[in-house]
Parts: structure tokens; C-alpha cells; sequence
């Protein structure tokens, strides 16, 4: 590659990520999953489009496609609630394990006895369209407030349900005979075991390092973040346990650790999510032959019915028994069960095996992804409204507090601004009752600041600066999100803190 290539290169990933970010507006506005324009601008600058660029390297593509989906995983696990996720649990963890075995098996039956395809190919498009994907699941689901549980569950089985598909795929794409399902049970607990343990270690020794150690710029947190949740991918991996589950956990556990300066953490994290997704998208855009695609696009179909108005259905049903879900939770999940850039990522694993028909498992998954996603996609938002479950869960909006340490004082400086819907408005410094050892320092409004009263009446739009000392930094900023959906009641209505 010469400087003159180089020039080239930028100048067109630069224009594509332009053209990728304006199509997120027609996304929000048409109701499609954004991923389906980033493979359309894939397959316009390909062999087959305007740019006539042949790109036929599945292997680069699966390197870079693992690495786009820690990213993902990563960003999702950041953005993920503790409070959202606990009740969820155990619903999530029967998805991602009973509930993949039951999708794999109902789908590869429909794959040889409907499309007369051979075991191994049935088996292996089985696997890999049997995981969802967060980054589909929640382009669209953002648009709708949902119940908790539901978005809990989902959201979870996103990030879950990764590992265990991951072993099955490589496990049929393995040359040779496939191992006993005892085995294949086997290594899945092992794996998922060493993901757990590498991802929680390493979220809980990185969360602790970076609240008490003062970087010297604001702008190292994010990068300390994303890196700390990276390396726990590459330990569970290099360790043989699932690398997507660690990296899930331990950006989970960051997500969660009240860490300084998190908005910014957050924003830097969305920004390096939406890059990985175009990327992705459009690097499989580029993979894909349309013209090959013609001869199985009535296969896809019929394995796409399957999946979706008998596999999933179902894999949520068996899976959902115990917990006693009602049915129109139960529904909207089936049909919540978006498939996107992993299981068209995972179809590349039996082509750079060398498979033998790994190409048509491609072509196949590619056309069923594309093309449930067009038809699930713009009708969810509908579903939820009709099953009336389009009601999330109501309240004052949170407080997005950002958080500095300052070391030699010992102390933590809390900065936020008082949002619209914030119950905070109206409320006098004094009626905060922060704990003995934080203060009001600067309240800033219409671009002038000045240091507050206690009798200083605060207003939707303020910017608020508290210094807290380290053994109330918690205490303070629980009681400031208590105020903020609570009002100056806080205490009296059961949200306060240390008895307030």
C-alpha cells in the first residue's frame, strides 16, 4: 500500500461513513433496522453495483467481523442497567441455552426436510441463525418504551446467546465427525463457565483501578473503559471460554460501577458501536454476490418461516414455562427476536473451513436475515401498540451526573444538568439534604454561574456542581437522583437516603 493508496482508501471510508450516518435519519424515519441500509451501501459499491469493487475474502471478513461484534458487545453491556437486567436473569440464561437447543433443532428439521438440504448444512444454518441481535433488536426497539422485564430479557439473550451458538457453529463446521451432543453440552458449560469468571474479575479489578486512580485528562476514561472491556474478551478467549460472554460481563459491570466522567464514557462508546456496525455491515455487503443469491432466495424463505412462526415461538415457550410470563409478553418476544450481523458473521465460519456447500449456508442466511428483518422490523413497534404493550414504564427522567475525581482533596466533583422532566425543578439547595460532607458549589443558568443559597430555587435547565467527599460520593448522588424523581418529598415518599 502506497501513501497515493492510502489517500484513496481514506477518502472513500470517510464518504461511506458519511452516507451511513445520514441514512440513520431515513432509518429512524422509515421504522427499518439501520443495519439493512449499511449492507445496501455494501452491495451498491460492489462487484454486482456502481462501484464494481470484488471483494471475496470470507476469512478477513471473520477477523474483522469478531472484532466489530466485541465492540458491539461491549457498547451494549456498557449501556446495560443492573437494576433492568437482575429480574431478567434467569429468563435470559433459559433462552441462550434451552431455548438456542430448541431453535437449532426445529429450524435444521425444517432446513432437510422442507429444503432437502443435507444434516450438516441443515444443522450448521440452524446454529447460526438461532442467535438474535442486539444491535437489530434494539435499532427498533428503542422506538417503543417497553415494560422492563421485556427489554431485560431481550437485551440479556443478546448478549448471552453469542457463546453457546458460537461452539455449535465451529463444532459443525469442523471437518470430519461431529462430536456427541454430551460433548458439545459439555464443552458449552466449560466455555460459558471461563467467560463468566474472566468477565466478572476482570470488570470488578477495572471498575475498583478507575475509581481510585485520577487519570490526568478526562479523555483517558473512555479509552480506559473500552479497553479494559476489550482485553476481557481477548483473556476469555485465549483462556478457551467464550470471549463474547466476558467482554458482555465486564463492560456490564463497568456499565454499572459509577465511574467518573461517564457521559462521556458513554458517548465515546455509542460513537465507537455505530462505527463497528457500518463497518460490519458493509464489509458482508461487499462479501455477498446479489446475482448468486436468486436460486435461494425461496429456501431462505421457507427456513425463515420456520424460524420465525415455529422455532421461535416455541423456544420461547418451552423456555418462559417456569416463569409464568403472560402470553402477550411471550408473543412480542417471539417476534422480538431480530436476526442481523452475527448470524450472517458466523455463515463465514464453514467457508473459511473449506465446508462443502458453505457458500449456498451463506446465500441462505444472508436472504433470510435481510429479509425477516424488512418484514419484523417495521411491524414490532405496531405489535407491542396492538398487544398494548407500548407503555414503558413511566417516571421522572434520571439525572446523567458526571463524576471527576479529585485526588489530593479526596474528594469527587459532580456535575449534571437538571433535565426537563426532572422533579429537581422548584426545589430550594437546602431541601436537597445532601449528606454532611457535600455541597453546592456552582449553579450555572443562561450562561451565567453564581454560587447558590440555601434558599437558591432550582430550575429545568440548570447546571449544578457538587463537591463530594469520597465517603459520601455514593450517598450524594443517590440522594440527588432520588430528588430528581421524587421532588423535595424525596425522603417522605420512601426514595431517600441514610434516612432523609
Amino acid at each position: 500500500m502506497t501513501v497515493h493508496t492510502l489517500n484513496e482508501l481514506l477518502l472513500v471510508c470517510s464518504l461511506v461513513l458519511l452516507v451511513a450516518v445520514a441514512a440513520v435519519r431515513i432509518s429512524s424515519r422509515s421504522g427499518l433496522p439501520s443495519l439493512l441500509i449499511y449492507l445496501g451501501i455494501g452491495i451498491a459499491i460492489g462487484q454486482d453495483g456502481i462501484g464494481n469493487v470484488v471483494f471475496d475474502n470470507a476469512e478477513l471478513t471473520q477477523v474483522i467481523g469478531y472484532a466489530a461484534l466485541v465492540v458491539i458487545l461491549a457498547e451494549g453491556g456498557l449501556g446495560t442497567k443492573w437494576k433492568q437486567i437482575r429480574p431478567a436473569l434467569p429468563a435470559a440464561i433459559m433462552l441462550s441455552l434451552v431455548g438456542v437447543a430448541i431453535s437449532v433443532g426445529v429450524t435444521a428439521a425444517g432446513a432437510h426436510y422442507l429444503v432437502g438440504l443435507d444434516w450438516r448444512q441443515s444443522l450448521l444454518i440452524g446454529a447460526v441463525v438461532s442467535s438474535t441481535d442486539a444491535a437489530a433488536v434494539f435499532s427498533v426497539l428503542r422506538k417503543v418504551p417497553l415494560p422492563s422485564r421485556i427489554t431485560g430479557v431481550l437485551e440479556a439473550e443478546s448478549g448471552f446467546n453469542d457463546a453457546p451458538v458460537v461452539i455449535l457453529v465451529v463444532a459443525f463446521a469442523t471437518v470430519g465427525p461431529v462430536d456427541q451432543w454430551y460433548v458439545l453440552v459439555g464443552k458449552i458449560a466449560l466455555e460459558l463457565l471461563i467467560g463468566v469468571a474472566i468477565g466478572l474479575s476482570v470488570g470488578f479489578l477495572g471498575a475498583y483501578g478507575l475509581r481510585h486512580v485520577a487519570l490526568p485528562a478526562s479523555g483517558l476514561y473512555p479509552i480506559a473503559v473500552m479497553a479494559i472491556a476489550v482485553s476481557a474478551y481477548a483473556a476469555g478467549a485465549m483462556a478457551h471460554g467464550s470471549g463474547f460472554l466476558a467482554v458482555y460481563l465486564a463492560a456490564m459491570v463497568l456499565g454499572n460501577a459509577k465511574l467518573p466522567h461517564w457521559p462521556a464514557t458513554r458517548g465515546f462508546a455509542d460513537g465507537l458501536g455505530w462505527i463497528a456496525q457500518i463497518g460490519m455491515f458493509v464489509l458482508l455487503g461487499l462479501l455477498v454476490t446479489p446475482h448468486e443469491l436468486v436460486n435461494d432466495f425461496w429456501p431462505a424463505v421457507v427456513i425463515g418461516l420456520v424460524l420465525t412462526m415455529v422455532a421461535r415461538p416455541l423456544e420461547v415457550f418451552l423456555s418462559l414455562l417456569p416463569f409464568r410470563i403472560p402470553w402477550q409478553e411471550q408473543a412480542l418476544m417471539s417476534w422480538a427476536g431480530l436476526r442481523g450481523a452475527v448470524p450472517i458473521i458466523l455463515a463465514t465460519i464453514p467457508m473459511v473451513t473449506g465446508i462443502e456447500g458453505s457458500e449456498r449456508v451463506f446465500n441462505i442466511v444472508f436472504v433470510l436475515v435481510v429479509v425477516y428483518t424488512l418484514v419484523q422490523g417495521p411491524t414490532l413497534p405496531w405489535l407491542a401498540r396492538k398487544l398494548e404493550l407500548g407503555a414503558g414504564d413511566e417516571g421522572a427522567a434520571d439525572l446523567g451526573i458526571e463524576s471527576a475525581p479529585l485526588e489530593k482533596l479526596r474528594g469527587h466533583l459532580l456535575s449534571f444538568a437538571i433535565p426537563e422532566a426532572s422533579r429537581m425543578h422548584g426545589v430550594e439547595v437546602s431541601e436537597l439534604r445532601l449528606p454532611p460532607g457535600a455541597s453546592v458549589t456552582l449553579v450555572v443558568r443562561d450562561a451565567k454561574s453564581f454560587v447558590p443559597l440555601p434558599s437558591t430555587v432550582l430550575r429545568r435547565g440548570d447546571e449544578l456542581l457538587v463537591v463530594a467527599t469520597d465517603p459520601v460520593r455514593d450517598a450524594a448522588e443517590a440522594r440527588l437522583r432520588a430528588v430528581a424523581r421524587g421532588g423535595k418529598l424525596a425522603g417522605w415518599l420512601g426514595t431517600g437516603t441514610n434516612g432523609h
